[in-house]
């Protein structure tokens, strides 16, 4: 029950100081699962899913994750569409 109340507040706090619902899909899809889509150009060069959450470097174009299909770490870089789906 605290913690209910507690994350009530915190998300009552972000919403009254402005929070996008940019950042409250972000806290919703902590940890979810994704889809992954590279492309060169027009052309997709990759297409996947990770098992949780999408890591990425500070100063990289590059991203991380465990993928589903193989259940090994994955990296990819480039020009990548990130869709979370569980939320």
């Amino acid at each position: 029950m605290k913690k209910i109340v507690i994350f009530t507040l915190v998300v009552i706090g972000m919403l009254s100081t402005g929070c996008t619902d940019r950042y409250i899909g972000k806290l919703s899809a902590y940890g979810g699962s994704a889809k992954i889509k590279c492309y060169s150009g027009t052309l997709l060069i990759y297409e996947g899913q990770s098992t949780g959450k999408i890591s990425s470097e500070a100063n990289s174009d590059g991203y991380s994750f465990i993928s589903k299909e193989t259940n090994k770490l994955t990296e990819v870089s480039g020009n990548c569409v990130i869709s979370y789906t569980e939320y």
